[in-house]
């Protein structure tokens, strides 16, 4: 939603730009008095969403202008952490109404449970966007990376457990399959454990194959909001591991913009080929993560700690999604990285090759390793240490 010269536009009713108001419910908040999150998704085309599901930091995300909110193995296992009094009743019951469940029966029940509660708090949302917004994202098991057909069985399971729940499924070879089948069964997709621009466009020609599919078969596709997540800040943690791997030496700073460089390149990409699906920030580093993007018709997933920092921060909210990244950084990246060239260069992986990338083994392992540390905390409970 933009601020024109002459005029902001709330659903069908134009409102004097000189107001510098934005009317939420009954409130009326003047410009000068919105938080930075805020005035980034009330001024520009970006909309934020909360990188957790913990009841408290979705509340105030959501009163920060946030219209969408996720989860992965390890925000669930934080999210459990953070609020194990609040569900250790919850967790204790699912174990009692489920006796012959084993412990990854009852953590996939208590991660729908956790998921569910934050797609209530976003149905508000969801209602009044009609369906294009307010949606919490569902991650499928991150064991299955390598096998579509279980990727889009769990996918369509998640789909159904509420109207407002997007999926995610990793950019691996079988996840790209997987997508462009989930989209064609109806399923809002978010592609995650993705690094790179072949990545992003192999989730954006999937979804087109899918959403296609789903529209010869008779389907309504216009109110489908699929999402291609960059995680962009794991993009970067990469290249610093391998600079500091092969004793790398670069000018300082230049390795924070790696991410923010394909993320930009991809955006250039998908308006000019017109790509349904809609590109998303993740994995936040530092405030270029948000500010360089502010502008983009695109969605920042950011975690609580990040939106505070930025919110109690005395950064420009302007427009910096066209600023292009500084040559002599991206020929720097390039000339000194090989993984970077493979994460710029349209073609610099194959499909086939997205599963061995690093960024994609760190993170997944990372997934997988938090997922079996959330079955231990349920190991504890359904067998207390004696």
């Amino acid at each position: 939603m933009f601020i024109s010269k002459t005029r902001i536009r709330l659903g069908q009713r134009p409102i004097d730009s000189a107001l510098t108001i934005w009317e939420t419910t009954n409130v009326t908040i003047p410009l000068s008095d919105m938080s930075p999150l805020l005035r980034t998704v009330r001024t520009t085309p970006t909309d934020v969403w909360n990188d957790s599901c913990a009841a408290k930091e979705l509340e105030y995300a959501l009163a920060n202008g946030a219209v969408g909110a996720t989860t992965n193995p390890a925000i669930v296992l934080a999210v459990l952490r953070k609020e194990f009094d609040v569900w250790k009743p919850k967790l204790r019951q699912l174990i009692a109404d489920n006796p012959t469940a084993n412990e990854e029966a009852i953590a996939w029940k208590l991660i729908e449970e956790m998921g569910l509660r934050g797609a209530e708090m976003l149905l508000p949302v969801f209602e009044r966007e009609r369906g294009l917004k307010g949606r919490l994202s569902m991650q499928t098991n991150p064991v299955n990376y390598m096998d579509a057909s279980k990727l889009v069985e769990h996918a369509v399971h998640l789909s159904g457990l509420a109207r407002n729940i997007q999926v995610k499924i990793p950019v691996t070879a079988a996840g790209v399959a997987a997508i462009e089948e989930a989209t064609r069964l109806g399923v809002n997709i978010n592609a995650t454990v993705n690094f790179t621009l072949p990545q992003a466009i192999a989730v954006a020609e999937a979804v087109e194959r899918g959403l296609d599919r789903r529209a010869k078969e008779g389907h309504d596709v216009s109110a489908m909001r699929p999402v291609c997540t960059i995680m962009i800040g794991r993009t970067d943690d990469f290249l610093k591991l391998v600079a500091k791997r092969d004793a790398i030496v670069i000018t300082p700073g230049h390795l924070d913009w790696g991410g923010i460089a394909v993320i930009k390149k991809a955006y250039g990409i998908f308006k000019a080929r017109g790509y349904r699906a809609r590109l998303l920030a993740a994995a936040y580093r530092h405030h270029m993560h948000w500010s360089e993007l502010i502008g983009g018709d695109l969605i920042l997933t950011i975690p609580h700690e990040w939106q505070v920092l930025f919110n109690n921060s005395d950064i420009e909210v302007k427009p910096r999604i066209d600023d292009a990244v500084d040559p002599a950084v991206i020929a720097e990246l390039y000339r000194k990285f090989p993984d970077f060239r493979r994460a710029y260069d349209e073609n610099g992986l194959s499909v086939a090759e997205f599963d061995r990338y690093g960024a994609t083994i760190r993170t997944l392992r990372s997934f997988i390793e938090a997922y079996r540390d959330l079955t231990a905390v349920v190991r504890d409970a359904m067998l207390p240490p004696p």
